[in-house]
């Protein structure tokens, strides 16, 4: 399903902790995204450029347009050396480079906005910037504009989190056990249901996206080596 979860539009919720980073997965849809012929806007604010741009070849590198407020986020820099306006114009100027063709905004992260910004202000400049004033069906495929916001999600209490769940169309918080990652995805799509499912995955060095089809086998039940399996049998009860 993580392969899928860039085919639509509007919000999307990275979910990371402490034990489970999730800025690799943002760099990975990024990639995805970028190797798609997408507009890919990144808005950088905890890590530096060179470091987000690590690990990325020339070719990705090179369809990235990136939004540093990481070296001077209150714009006290000289004139033309940052972005005017500090986070919040930075945020809404994402939507005036975006208005023609399907583009991916990656926000690293909605943490550090949230604690820059009023809630409410960057939950409404989320809406529009996700475009979901249009109505279901208006926004054709090629126009879709899709946005990952990183969020940290420890750090915050559960006012914002609802918050920004209720304005996410996507939300996958990460996970995992024995040193294998998973991704616990909840979608929700105009007219049906939400629909949840487990994704285990791993992220090459090259921020390529593998899916496993199973957790790790120490995860798994094991049957007692001194009882004989038989195709077919059904438990005691």
């Amino acid at each position: 399903m993580l392969e899928s979860l860039l085919a639509v539009g509007g919000l999307m919720l990275l979910r990371d902790s402490v034990e489970w980073e999730g800025r690799s997965l943002l760099k990975a849809l990024v990639k995805k995204s970028a190797l798609r012929g997408e507009q890919v806007h990144v808005l950088g604010c905890e890590v530096s450029e060179e470091e987000f741009r690590e690990g990325f070849d020339s070719n990705i590198n090179s369809r990235l347009v990136y939004h540093d407020l990481f070296r001077d986020p209150l714009s006290w820099s000289k004139p033309g050396k940052a972005l005017p306006g500090g986070p919040l114009e930075a945020l809404r100027a994402l939507d005036k480079r975006t208005v023609s063709g399907p583009a991916t905004i990656a926000l690293d992260s909605l943490s550090w906005l949230l604690h820059h910004l009023p809630c409410p202000t960057l939950c409404q400049t989320l809406h529009a910037l996700s475009r979901q004033d249009s109505c279901p069906g208006d926004t054709p495929p090629g126009e879709q504009v899709r946005v990952l916001g990183l969020l940290h999600e420890e750090l915050h209490g559960p006012g914002p989190l609802g918050a920004l769940s209720s304005l996410a169309q996507t939300e996958v918080t990460l996970s995992g056990m024995m040193g294998q990652a998973s991704a616990q995805i909840l979608c929700r799509r105009p007219r049906q249901r939400p629909t949840h499912q487990t994704q285990w995955f791993s992220i090459l060095p090259d921020f390529s996206l593998e899916l496993q089809a199973e957790p790790p086998l120490e995860s798994q039940p094991r049957s007692d080596p001194h009882t004989p399996s038989t195709a077919g049998s059904t438990a005691p009860w």
